[in-house]
C-alpha cells in the first residue's frame, strides 16, 4: 500500500517560524515533524511514500533525500501553485505512476501515534470509498468536525462550530484511506477535501466513514499546541522517536555534550547533541536542540530551543519558542508565549513582552 504525504502547505499558524521554515520541518523533540510521521508509516509497513512540497521545498529535500537513511522510498511532487489538499492528493498520484489500490493520506504537520493498520482495517471492513480519522478535541472551534451515524458513516460536516451549536466533537484528524476511485472525483486544479469533496461525497450518500481515534493526535497549530506537543512526547503520552540518552524517568541527554555539575534539570528535559549547559543553569520541562549554549545561571522554563542557539549568563526564558542561530543576551527576559524566529538578537538585558512575535533576522 502506497503513503502519500501532505507538506505542501504554509503553516502560517506557527508564524513567523514558519517564514523560515516549512512546517513538516519544524522540530518535535529536536527531529522534524514529518520525521515523525515517516517513522509512523515505516512502523506500520508504509515504505513507499511521496510527499506534495511547495513552500521551502530544498529544506524538505536536503533533509530526506530519497528517504534511503530512513529506511523508506521517499519520492517528490513538487506544486508550483498550490493545489490544494484533494488536488495535491491527485498530482501525486499522478507522480507515483498512477495508483491502482487502497491508499493513506497523511498530514506532515500534525503528531500521531494513530495504528495506521488497524485504521486500514476499518476501511475494509466498512467496505468504504473514505475512511477519515477523527480525534476527539476539547474545542471544536478550532477544527471541522464530522457526524456519524451508529455504524460510523459521516452523515454530515460541521467547520469550527461553536460549541453551544456542535452536533460533534470528532475532528478530522488529516489522516485517509481511500478507494484509487476518488482520483476520478477530483477534479484538475485547486481543490480542497474539507471543504469541497467531502461534503460532495456527504450529499451523494457515499461510503465515507469516520473511524474514531483512541490514539494521540496534535495538530501542533499555534504556539501552545506546539509546545504541549514537545512536553506530552517527554510525557509518553504520544509514542515517537526520543533522540539521546535516557538518563532519569524524564530526561534525556545528547552526545559529546559539556554539561556542568551544578547544573539543575527539572520535569521532563531533552538536551541535544553537542550542547554546552553552563554553571547553576536551570531548565525544567523544555527541549534545547542540538550545538545549544547555555551560559552560566540562566532559567529555562516550558521552552522549546531550536538548534545552534545561544543564551548568555542570568538569562531567563519562559514558556516560549526560540528559533536556530539566535542569540539571547546576558540578563536578557524572554516572557510566555513568545516566539524568537531564526537569526534573531536579543541584546543584553532585552525584554521580550509576553507573547511577542519576532520576524527572523529580528535585533530587539
Amino acid at each position: 500500500m502506497k503513503a502519500l504525504i501532505l507538506a505542501a502547505g504554509y503553516g502560517t499558524r506557527l508564524e513567523p517560524l514558519t517564514l523560515a521554515v516549512p512546517k513538516p520541518m519544524i522540530p518535535i523533540l529536536n527531529l522534524p515533524t514529518m520525521q515523525h510521521n515517516i517513522e509512523l508509516l515505516k512502523k506500520h509497513g508504509f515504505k513507499d511514500i511521496i510527499a506534495n512540497i511547495h513552500y521551502h521545498p530544498e529544506q524538505i529535500e536536503n533533509y530526506f533525500g530519497d528517504g534511503y537513511a530512513f529506511d523508506v522510498n521517499l519520492a517528490y511532487s513538487y506544486e508550483e501553485k498550490l493545489l490544494g489538499t484533494a488536488g495535491g492528493v491527485k498530482r501525486m498520484a499522478r507522480d507515483f505512476n498512477g495508483v491502482k489500490e487502497p491508499f493513506i493520506v497523511l498530514s506532515s504537520d500534525a503528531l500521531t501515534d494513530i495504528n495506521l493498520n488497524r485504521l486500514v482495517e476499518f476501511h475494509k471492513s466498512k467496505k468504504a470509498l473514505v475512511t477519515i480519522a477523527l480525534a476527539k478535541v476539547a474545542d471544536v472551534r478550532q477544527f471541522g468536525v464530522a457526524i456519524q451515524d451508529e455504524n460510523g458513516r459521516i452523515t454530515g460536516f460541521q467547520e469550527k462550530p461553536q460549541a453551544e451549536e456542535a452536533l460533534s466533537d470528532l475532528a478530522n484528524a488529516g489522516i485517509y484511506v481511500f478507494e484509487p476511485e476518488i482520483l476520478k472525483l477530483i477534479p484538475e486544479g485547486f481543490y480542497d477535501f474539507g471543504r469541497e469533496l467531502f461534503p460532495k461525497l456527504v450529499q451523494e450518500q457515499a461510503p465515507i466513514y469516520g473511524y474514531r481515534m483512541v490514539e494521540y493526535w496534535n495538530d501542533v497549530g499555534g504556539v501552545e499546541k506546539y509546545i504541549q506537543s514537545n512536553y506530552d512526547a517527554m510525557k509518553g503520552a504520544v509514542q515517537i522517536q526520543i533522540p539521546g540518552k535516557k538518563v532519569s524517568s524524564s530526561t534525556w541527554i545528547g552526545a559529546r555534550e559539556k554539561i556542568d555539575p551544578t547544573a539543575r534539570f527539572e520535569g521532563s528535559v531533552i538536551i541535544g547533541d553537542r550542547c554546552s549547559i553552563g554553571q547553576d543553569v536551570y531548565i525544567k520541562d523544555a527541549v534545547i536542540g542540538d550545538k545549544c549554549a547555555i551560559e552560566a545561571r540562566s532559567i529555562i522554563t516550558g521552552s522549546v530551543i531550536w538548534s545552534d542557539t545561544a543564551v548568555g549568563k542570568d538569562a531567563e526564558i519562559n514558556r516560549s519558542v526560540v528559533g536556530n542561530w539566535c542569540h539571547i543576551g546576558a540578563n536578557a527576559h524572554i516572557f510566555e508565549g513568545s516566539i524568537i524566529s531564526n537569526r534573531s538578537v536579543v541584546r543584553i538585558g532585552g525584554e521580550v513582552p509576553p507573547n511577542s512575535r519576532l520576524q527572523p533576522n529580528s535585533i530587539v
